[in-house]
């Protein structure tokens, strides 16, 4: 039998020789990666359960593989650290700029770059193609001390265009197509110190442009044509008061001032002041007449309703600073009613379509209206319109008679009531009466829808009115109103289909001076505010017109329209430093406006 020799045990190697592997932590295994603490678990006698184990070969080259395999985790995981570290790309220079180091000249763009290199504090733009500059368009370069914008398109320029640039110091805007700005654009430059907008379009600058640049000490606005109206008026008063460097700069108009200095300007060169009529109270009713007057240290309106056929008083509250329903005359078919004060007695003409006119005076205890007077239904059969005046001490009222067999009849209070005193032409469907004076002598026009308006002079001898003369080339007027503009005497005409006209008083006829284009006019209203002269003539079918007399064409220019429904009738009112218009209106509410001085500088 074949015995196998036992296996033969290695030789034990010298005490003093060196291991086979080097050891963890040692220079041999430090050459190939980088050096990490020992570690117990890989000892090579200490496995990581702590148990003893045997040191020979085989544990070496284990010993070898699991250095290695962290070593390889390790690496990557510091090469991963050190990528997540890496500084951020550096921006380039945008493709239409040229740039250095700290600044940047850009040509034919065609839109405002969003990245430049870091430290821009210099921006040059020129020949760009694109017109408008946007909110905050350079708030990404929020170190910019320099901006240029020369020779390009733009047209338009937003509200804080600007917004960011707290440290710009010079901008120039030069050679564009700017003909506005807005108010805010240079909002948030508090550091800007040079400013150029020249060589634009800019016809004018909105109101304190300017006004948050606390140290802007240069401002050039030269090459731009200015028109110098109310809403340059501004400038001119800041630079009065700036202590900002401006060059010379003038005006392209309007003609008186073109060609002038704006510095040479004062604002008293500019009258800025306007008018507004608008909306003040709203009365739910309609109205055919509306009379005003004052009574006892009140101001008071009355209208002639014709749903209800009353005359409606209305008194004015000095607290509420309105108009406060204060009392009504009952009557059946009021198309007038109108008030007269007489030795400190107010007394109702009362004009009705059925049922007679009536005259009513007041009583304070108990306070109401009480019926004194009835008229002659005989005289007067269908009342238009009632005039009252004062002539040689007495007292008298007219009464237009719009029938075909009526007559307008003349009446005079005699300290008991009224009386008749004359009858003047019948038969000619009279509308309107009018009372003036011309060259001193009282007379009467009296509108008709058959004829011309007839003109009566009174005769103090005979203590009547007798025919005059007669306002050729003007038919169908259907009222007739004065007014004066300092000495000269001028006369309104409304017309319900055609031309109104008006008249001026030439010495020994009136002369039409000019037309007014009507359309369902039957109401015409001259009135003055201070020193502003207006004729408000109403319209059955488009928005009744305010115009306003030009003392530089001595003409009536349109000023304003108002939305009022078939008026008939206007009243002006002037209390508690307020200008009321009451205006009656046939066919909606009755309304009353409040005339408002607007400074046209401050828009």
């Amino acid at each position: 039998m074949k015995v196998n020799p036992a296996p033969q045990t290695p030789p034990a190697a010298p005490r003093n020789n060196p291991p086979p592997f080097p050891p963890p932590g040692k220079a041999a295994f430090s050459e190939r990666t980088p050096s990490l603490p020992p570690s117990p678990s890989a000892s090579p006698c200490v496995p990581p359960g702590g148990t003893m184990c045997d040191a020979g070969p085989r544990r070496a080259s284990r010993q070898w593989a699991i250095p290695r395999w962290l070593s390889l985790c390790l690496l990557l995981c510091l090469l991963g650290v050190s990528g997540a570290r890496r500084a951020p790309k550096v921006p380039r220079c945008p493709a239409t700029c040229s740039c250095t180091k700290d600044s940047a000249f850009c040509v034919d763009t065609k839109a405002i770059p969003k990245s430049f290199p870091p430290g821009i504090i210099s921006l040059t733009m020129v020949n760009a193609a694109f017109t408008e500059i946007p909110e905050g368009a350079f708030s990404h370069l929020h170190l910019l001390q320099f901006l240029l914008l020369n020779s390009n398109m733009f047209t338009v320029i937003a509200d804080d265009a600007f917004a960011g640039l707290s440290h710009l110091q010079y901008l120039f805007i030069e050679n564009n197509d700017i003909q506005a700005l807005s108010k805010y654009t240079f909002r948030g430059l508090k550091s800007l110190a040079h400013l150029s907008l020249s060589n634009n379009n800019l016809q004018t600058l909105p109101r304190d442009l300017f006004k948050h640049l606390d140290i802007l000490t240069d401002l050039d606005l030269r090459g731009n044509s200015f028109r110098c109206d109310c809403k340059i008026k501004w400038l001119v008063d800041w630079m009065e008061k700036t202590n900002t460097s401006v060059p010379a700069i003038y005006c392209a108009s309007p003609f008186e001032f073109q060609g002038r200095r704006i510095h040479d300007l004062t604002p008293r060169d500019f009258n800025c002041i306007s008018a507004d009529f608008a909306v003040y109270e709203t009365f739910p009713f309609q109205s055919v007449s509306v009379e005003s007057y004052e009574f006892k240290g009140d101001r008071f309106a009355v209208f002639a309703q014709p749903d209800t056929g009353m005359c409606t008083l209305y008194m004015w509250d000095h607290v509420e600073m309105v108009f406060r329903k204060y009392h009504n005359i009952t009557s059946r078919s009021a198309v007038y009613c109108k008030p007269v004060v007489i030795n400190n007695t107010l007394y109702m003409v009362v004009a009705q379509l059925f049922g007679g006119s009536h005259i009513y005076k007041w009583e304070e205890d108990p306070q109401r209206f009480v019926k004194i007077q009835d008229i002659d239904t005989t005289r007067v059969r269908k009342p238009n319109f009632v005039e009252t005046f004062q002539l040689d001490g007495d007292w008298y009222f007219a009464v237009a008679d719009s029938s075909k067999a009526g007559t307008t009849s003349l009446y005079r209070w005699n300290s008991n009531g009224f009386y008749s005193h004359q009858s003047l032409h019948p038969w000619h469907r009279d509308t309107h009466v009018e009372f003036l004076e011309v060259d001193g002598k009282p007379r009467l026009i009296l509108s008709s829808a058959s004829q011309p308006p007839v003109v009566y002079q009174w005769n103090r001898n005979q203590r009547q009115f007798a025919f005059h003369s007669q306002i050729s080339s003007t038919a169908d007027v259907q009222m007739v109103k004065h007014f004066w503009v300092r000495k000269a005497l001028y006369l309104c005409l409304t017309r319900f289909i055609g031309d109104s006209k008006i008249l001026r008083w030439e010495g020994q006829r009136f002369v039409e001076v000019q037309t007014l284009p009507s359309r369902g006019s039957m109401a015409v209203y001259p009135f003055t505010v201070g020193q502003r002269q207006y004729l408000l003539l109403g319209s059955d079918f488009s928005f009744s017109r305010v115009y306003l007399w030009d003392d530089l064409t001595q003409r009536f220019q349109p000023f304003q329209e108002l939305n009022l429904r078939a008026p008939r009738a206007f009243s002006l009112v002037s209390v508690d430093n307020k200008d009321i218009l009451l205006a009656s209106s046939f066919k909606g509410d009755t309304l009353a406006y409040q005339h408002l001085l607007v400074d046209l500088s401050a828009k």
